[in-house]
């Protein structure tokens, strides 16, 4: 392919992905965001692939990377359920983080290269950059998968002097930089065993043991409710990491949709950290469940059980209904049956309405598509801000797996470990009705006062079965 083709391939392929960025932003377009991304990475892989880049001798090796990657995307995106998107999502991330590290330690070796001058060490720059957002971007995101799918606890690790040591990480990050440059400008320090007898290979390495390192501990010192920033934020650090592989390989292409991912992602990362109320560094330097000045208050109080007909029986005796989704509904795989309930009370002349916290689930937008994915109509999908002043007009709330999103202890108690997170303030509503198998605290390990509250009744059990039940009481 003439490389005229080719850049005209990729301004296409830029163009799809922009708006691809833009379709993904409404929920009434998203679908089509998705498609305008998969024709754009398309072109992309064809474009790259016929340019002229890749010698005819790796094409067989190219071929055989390409079924056997996409063959694992098919079959994930068959088999993984909407409950493990999250960790889905976070261990993609490490992939990328992953090949910008390779990709950095393959052109540091690569004896082929005949820059010289300002141009070798701005490229020595990139390479450098590229491993250490690489490295970060990799033990961050395993680190995120672990906690998403609770193979290790979601409590944040609190070290002694935590913050004094992600410094002196940072500290030791750029003076090996500096050592780097240098050595390879002069050709010491090198290890011919490991690196091909190439300058600054020991600053190199162990800059990435150090951004490994600090991945880990930054991610393992986020506490569980942070954790959708942190799949947003580390969603940013994968389009840097790409970007940095852009410059790298010298790909117009890559360094523009790592850019947008990165903006994006980062863009998004605030956008989340204002909705909680919370500094976008403060969230990356301890986050949520780090404490408060105190011991966070005790929950004292009986909790007021339900059954599926007395709940069935006080949503038909109200006018105004609002459900609030969180990780529970998505467990229990009941966004189908919150759809034919809501179908049903909309049919009996009920204004039914769907109250979404910016941190609902385990990742950004996590509870909308479920919803769109269940059909539940746009127009009755609110976010926080949109229905937080109205809660005075619901006769009925009902939770459907969520905990910490409707935490009033995040307004009152200043000790909380989510204290000053806005949430949804559905107990000044007329009653609350919270669906949840057991009393156990949501992911960031706070009690909720909400649950005995006088207003409050608790409707016990796997959520699909007992919204089945209600569903079967107001056909009847």
């Amino acid at each position: 392919m003439p490389q005229s083709l080719a850049t005209m391939a990729y301004i296409v392929a830029t163009i799809l992905f922009i708006l691809s960025l833009s379709g993904l932003s409404n929920q009434e377009t998203a679908r089509r965001g998705n498609y305008y991304g998969m024709l754009g990475m398309a072109i992309a892989i064809i474009a790259t692939t016929l340019s002229g880049a890749v010698s005819s001798t790796a094409y067989p090796i190219l071929i055989v990377a390409i079924l056997l990657g996409g063959s694992v995307g098919a079959v994930l995106a068959q088999k993984v359920a909407m409950t493990q998107m999250p960790e889905l999502v976070a261990i993609m991330h490490s992939l990328v983080g992953m090949a910008a590290v390779l990709i950095g330690f393959a052109n540091f070796m690569d004896d082929a290269s005949s820059l010289s001058g300002v141009e070798k060490t701005i490229h020595e720059v990139e390479i450098y950059i590229g491993i250490l957002i690489g490295a970060v971007t990799f033990s961050g995101s395993v680190i995120a998968y672990c906690k998403l799918s609770e193979k290790i606890s979601g409590k944040p690790l609190l070290l002694p002097g935590r913050h004094f040591f992600n410094l002196l990480l940072l500290v030791a990050a750029i003076g090996l930089g500096w050592l780097f440059l240098h050595q390879c400008a002069s050709g010491e320090g090198c290890l011919p065993q490991l690196m091909l007898n190439h300058g600054g290979a020991l600053p190199l390495l162990i800059m990435t043991v150090i951004a490994l390192t600090f991945g880990v501990h930054m991610v393992m010192a986020i506490g569980g409710a942070d954790m959708p920033v942190v799949v947003s934020m580390l969603n940013s650090y994968s389009g840097w990491a790409a970007a940095a592989t852009g410059f790298m390989l010298s790909n117009d292409l890559l360094i523009v949709t790592g850019a947008l991912v990165g903006s994006s992602g980062a863009i998004l990362s605030y956008i989340m950290c204002r909705a909680m109320n919370r500094h976008f560094l403060s969230v990356i330097a301890g986050g949520f469940g780090t404490g408060g000045g105190g011991a966070a208050a005790e929950v004292v109080g009986d909790v007021q059980p339900i059954n599926a007909e007395e709940t069935a029986q006080l949503l038909l005796a109200a006018k105004n209904i609002m459900i609030i989704p969180g990780y529970g509904m998505a467990v229990a795989q009941a966004q189908h049956t919150v759809y034919e309930l809501t179908k049903l009370l909309r049919e009996k002349g009920k204004k039914v309405g769907f109250g979404i916290h910016p941190v609902a689930g385990r990742m950004p937008g996590h509870m909308n598509v479920l919803l769109a994915e269940a059909k539940v109509p746009y127009d009755i999908v609110y976010e926080m801000d949109e229905i937080n002043d109205d809660w005075g007009n619901v006769d009925v709330s009902i939770i459907i797996g969520a905990n910490d999103i409707v935490n009033p202890s995040a307004l009152d108690d200043p000790n909380s470990p989510i204290a000053g997170m806005p949430v949804l303030e559905c107990w000044k509503g007329e009653s609350t009705i919270v669906m949840k198998r057991s009393m156990a605290s949501g992911y960031a390990g706070v009690g909720n006062p909400l649950f005995v509250m006088d207003n409050t009744r608790m409707l016990f059990g796997d959520a699909n079965a007992m919204l089945q039940e209600v569903l079967k009481v107001l056909k009847a």
